[in-house]
């Protein structure tokens, strides 16, 4: 008699059960060998349960912390819940919230399911909202009581829609905290990114899994010294490649963050001193304010070991109020774009001194897995030129935009849109966008160059330079200026500095003085906004 069962009685194996097995044997391995976003949290929480992986600061100034085992079982939780709203492999989910530890967790729970996260602008309105909302085509809508409205009369029809507070803690009441068992793996898209739009319609940028798991973050600890020993105050909004992707790194490396509820310089200073924040990542211009606090000192930012900068140059008062109040403070300059998965170079400096050749548009050199290439109109190797690169943590493309994809894709390199200067050691040194380059009167004139000259002008706190359309030169450098406070720099007076320090086809040919220059959440000037707004009256001619 025997033993072997018959497959089609009642409690044998299925008739498929050799592919049945060799399924699951399959499934095993890539478990054992997997590796994503989410299973680095997992591994945070075994491994340091206790670590503070988040300090938040609600409006009312409450403080709470969110140790790594807790952000897990959070993201678990959104995991969960969102599979039960329909949620995929594959599918969007998008949220409009300011920065939170539960839109962490929401993150991370869209990505245990192989989804992708996108965030959207909070400053938006209705009509953007519902431009990126209609293209992303998400699943599920996320978002702060405050953005519920505007969410809800943007949404597509037929998208769900749950709101960060009492609505989701009801419905995540009754998730488990288990980790999801999900298909997802190394090739799935883990955020959809939207570029900042400041010249054109954003575009959502298409960042993997793999991404950050075998090149940005490697870039991060080797190029700027990141581990889980930092504590980052985190100012940078979820919806951008430096907010959403800063955040991915860091807690990749078990460092903490800690999220203020709002970015105003004197709040912030606070918890800089409270937190003992050794790391902040902002722009020049907060910085700038920080030292106008009165609280500004050792005993406020003394603690502090590296501050890193992009989007422009820092004031020279600025690097020496830091060097007085934490003199350990080193200045790291970078630049990166979101179709790179946000690194791309990185500089260290102690004092304007150690910039190479004392130049402020040092963006220093390319990160360990970054190639690059500084070419001219005719893809031929020059000091100055497109720079264009390759790397690991290039991006899949952009979403649903095969054309603008294939532009930026070509000859195997990624056409950045930027114009650098290389030096014989590999030092980069940013000029301006292809499309800021001024074409004036028939040369070729860097608004950044000007701005850096404008900067130093006594009067000056802020600049920003323009070409507007004009007959006799086609475009016309023109430039935007916010006083200092208690000065009234006077336009001509400001022409006439430009001419002892520029060539003449480079001085701002009109300037004009405002209380403020258009700037996005970043803190970037939007230079579209002010070329809509324009300039009174004709450009001088010579």
């Amino acid at each position: 008699m025997s033993d072997v069962r018959d497959p089609a009685a009642p409690g044998g194996p299925p008739p498929d059960a050799a592919a049945h097995t060799s399924g699951l044997a399959a499934q095993h391995r890539a478990a054992i060998g997997r590796a994503t976003l989410g299973d680095q949290l997992r591994r945070h929480a075994r491994t340091r349960p206790d670590k503070v992986a988040v300090v938040g600061y609600g409006p009312d100034g409450t403080r709470t912390e969110t140790t790594y085992a807790e952000l897990d079982a959070r993201a678990n939780r959104w995991a969960h819940l969102l599979r039960r709203l329909g949620v995929a492999r594959g599918d969007r989910v998008a949220s409009m919230a300011r920065n939170s530890v539960e839109v962490i967790a929401a993150y991370y729970g869209t990505l245990k399911l192989g989804a992708a996260f996108t965030g959207v602008n909070g400053l938006y309105r209705e009509r953007e909202v519902a431009h990126q909302l209609g293209h992303a085509e998400p699943v599920v809508v996320l978002s702060d009581p405050a953005f519920a409205g505007v969410v809800a009369a943007a949404a597509p029809a037929g998208t769900l829609r749950l709101t960060y507070g009492d609505d989701a803690d009801a419905a995540l009441a009754g998730e488990p905290a288990t980790e999801p068992d999900a298909d997802v793996d190394e090739s799935c898209v883990a955020m959809v990114v939207y570029t900042s739009g400041t010249e054109a319609a954003p575009k959502g940028v298409l960042i993997p899994h793999r991404n950050y798991l075998i090149s940005t973050a490697p870039a991060w600890s080797w190029g700027v010294n990141t581990g889980p020993d930092d504590t980052w105050l985190f100012v940078m909004p979820f919806h951008t490649i430096a907010g959403l992707g800063s955040m991915t790194t860091l807690t990749m490396m078990g460092a903490t963050l800690v999220l203020p509820s709002t970015v105003e310089p004197g709040p912030a200073l606070e918890m800089i001193a409270r937190d003992r924040v050794t790391v902040i990542a902002q722009t020049p211009t907060f910085y700038l304010a920080l030292t106008a606090q009165p609280g500004f000192g050792p005993d406020s930012v003394g603690q502090v070991r590296r501050a890193m900068t992009y989007g422009g140059q820092v004031a020279p008062h600025a690097v020496d109020a830091w060097a007085a109040a934490a003199p350990e403070v080193v200045w790291g300059t970078y630049w990166g774009q979101s179709e790179l998965s946000q690194l791309g170079t990185v500089g260290w400096f102690r004092t304007l001194d150690d910039i190479p050749g004392g130049d402020p548009s040092w963006i220093g050199k390319p990160v360990t897995h970054l190639e690059t290439r500084v070419v001219d109109a005719e893809d031929h190797d020059a000091e100055v030129g497109e720079l264009i690169c390759r790397s690991p943590s290039v991006m899949l493309g952009y979403l649903g935009d095969p054309e603008r994809t294939a532009a930026v894709f070509r000859d195997g390199w990624v056409r950045t849109g930027d114009m650098v200067r290389v030096d014989a050691d590999g030092n980069l040194f940013f000029h301006d966008r292809l499309k800021d380059m001024i074409k004036s009167g028939g040369m070729n004139v860097s608004s950044q160059e000007v701005e850096r000259v404008l900067h130093t002008h006594p009067g000056v706190l802020r600049a920003a330079v323009v070409g507007m359309p004009d007959a006799y030169w086609s475009e016309a450098v023109t430039a935007f200026l916010v006083p200092r406070p208690g000065e009234s720099p006077d336009p001509d007076e400001v022409i006439a500095f430009c001419r002892e320090q520029l060539a003449v086809f480079k001085v701002p040919k009109a300037v004009h003085v405002v209380e403020e220059l258009p700037v996005d959440p970043q803190g970037k000037i939007l230079k579209r906004e002010l070329r809509r707004q324009g300039a009174p009256g004709p450009a001088a001619a010579p």
